[in-house]
């Protein structure tokens, strides 16, 4: 019996040092997704009511870039980092937090996808045939990219980022005071990339390239505390 359990959980340890190497790796994303964040927001789509320049933008390869490279491809970068910063710190005295705020990115960065994906398939569409003459489109795009269904999806999901930020930031500061600013740091420029989006558009790139700044921190300190 016992040689039985032996082999049963011999290779428990490996797995775990296996589990652990790849949550260490997997912090890295959160730098990443940060510069990915400042680079798609160096340039804002022009206003609505100027249609013409907003078809103009919206048909570029800029735009399309930047939503897929950045803004779909970061939102899986957000949540493979959160679920490495959740890994290495849910031993500690703020576990629970930390599994709330996992969850809460998750479910933030998955609506997120999703009103990016309508924004990078639907936009350019209309754009395009807005500036090969077809009439109707600016009802169109209020009817479908700008819709009702759109901003509520938008408004949840960016709502949902900013509390998830708040959450898995309390817990990383919560985990060890040497993680203190650091999660202090996330908690407050995630929520002010959000928001400087809405309010203060030249500022935005700047808060993502000091949100990867301060998450590439993050990702030295806890290799070395060995949480």
């Amino acid at each position: 019996m016992s040689a039985l359990l032996a082999t049963n959980t011999a290779p428990a340890r490996p797995t775990a040092d296996r589990g652990e190497r790849a949550a260490r790796a997997g912090l890295w994303a959160l730098p990443a997704y940060g510069l990915l964040l400042g680079l798609s927001t160096w340039t804002h789509q022009p206003s609505i009511d100027d249609f013409d320049a907003y078809a103009r933008y919206i048909t570029t390869d800029v735009f399309l870039a930047s939503h897929l490279g950045a803004s779909i491809l970061g939102a899986a970068l957000a949540i493979l980092g959160a679920i490495a910063v959740t890994t290495l710190i849910a031993r500690g005295r703020a576990a629970g937090t930390a599994i709330s705020g996992l969850v809460l990115t998750t479910v933030a960065n998955v609506f997120l996808a999703a009103t990016f994906g309508s924004a990078t398939f639907v936009q350019p569409g209309i754009g395009r045939a807005h500036l090969a003459g077809t009439p109707g489109m600016p009802a169109l795009n209020a009817d479908t990219a700008y819709g009702p269904a759109f901003f509520a999806t938008a408004l949840t999901a960016t709502f949902l980022l900013i509390v998830s930020a708040i959450v898995l930031g309390t817990a990383i500061a919560r985990t060890d005071r040497r993680l203190r600013w650091h999660g202090i740091a996330y908690a407050v420029l995630l929520p002010a990339f959000a928001i400087t989006g809405f309010v203060l558009q030249p500022a935005q790139p700047w808060t993502g390239f000091a949100l990867a700044a301060t998450t590439a921190a993050l990702a030295v300190r806890l290799r070395r505390t060995g949480r």
